[in-house]
């Protein structure tokens, strides 16, 4: 017979909402408490645990030693971490006897660190990949339990592959602990896939700002590896920002004289700018635009 586990839930955004939701479902588990990030809790997590009866923190330092007690009173089996913004440190990771577990949107050992689904299109990959793994004192480096990757087509941006996650992620946390459950998981490590892996930042302002010297693929990448509802690409028409959306997949030829960044037409449904090989179809911005002037 199987026994019911305890868990405590740290979490933020979607990702954390579906999962808990998904949780609070089985029989077999028992969420103990939610902590919430300290500067920007999560509404509709609040409300969940609120309607769930279930007690809901919010610390500035998950790792402070009066923090650490209270998470050590609930008597927890497992702590999940989906989308939290902490590190956990030693007392944390130690404090219950199956340790912590997060989900993490990237192929670990690749894509280690912040934006992984964002990173992954402005590198141009097929797929993106989704890992529930133990969590250790290392970013991102604990070893797998389990890792599904799905494809990127060309068609994909940010918001698709963000809903598919949305989608995915509660199904491969709910597997994770279910293995859990049963002792039933076999622990892969990480440096038997690469030794080395990947790690990135953060996104941080200025980064979305469009190089027009770059290749119509990369800039087709990167727009919509920064399309709503994340920080959208911009670019700058005389001293105003446009923020660009969506572009057509298939590029243009075009004289290889004109200096990347022209717009060399505009329609109300579209216009075109010069790039480094080609040219690229804007078809979804903001502001206006007219022919013949340089973005910067």
């Amino acid at each position: 017979m199987v026994k019911k586990i305890k868990i405590g839930f740290f979490g933020d955004g979607q990702w954390a909402y579906n999962s808990a939701k998904n949780l609070l479902k089985n029989k077999f588990i028992k969420i103990n408490f939610f902590c919430l990030r300290a500067n920007t809790p999560d509404k509709k997590l609040l409300k969940l645990a609120n309607r769930s009866n279930i007690k809901c923190f919010n610390f500035k330092n998950i790792n402070m030693l009066n923090n650490v007690k209270k998470i050590k009173d609930f008597s927890s089996d497992l702590l999940v971490s989906v989308s939290y913004d902490q590190i956990f440190k030693k007392k944390i990771i130690e404090c219950c006897n199956l340790g912590i577990i997060n989900c993490h949107c990237g192929a670990l050992p690749f894509y280690r660190g912040r934006s992984p689904i964002n990173w992954a299109i402005i590198n141009g990959e097929k797929s993106f990949g989704i890992t529930v793994h133990y969590v250790n004192q290392k970013i991102d480096q604990g070893d797998i339990i389990i890792q599904k990757k799905y494809p990127i087509k060309k068609k994909d941006d940010f918001k698709s592959l963000l809903n598919l996650a949305n989608k995915k992620i509660p199904y491969l946390l709910l597997s994770s602990i279910n293995l859990i459950l049963k002792n039933n998981v076999k622990p892969i490590r990480q440096s038997s896939i690469s030794k080395i892996g990947s790690y990135y930042k953060k996104r941080k302002n200025g980064d979305e700002d469009i190089n027009w010297n770059q290749s119509s693929i990369k800039i087709f990448n990167f727009i919509r590896a920064l399309s709503r509802p994340g920080v959208v690409a911009r670019t700058y028409y005389g001293n105003k920002i446009i923020k660009i959306n969506k572009t057509y997949e298939k590029f243009i030829k075009n004289n290889k004289n004109i200096k990347p960044g022209t717009i060399t037409s505009v329609t109300k449904k579209f216009f075109i700018v010069k790039t480094f090989d080609s040219a690229i179809k804007i078809k979804e911005w903001n502001g206006s635009v007219k022919k013949g002037y340089l973005l910067k």
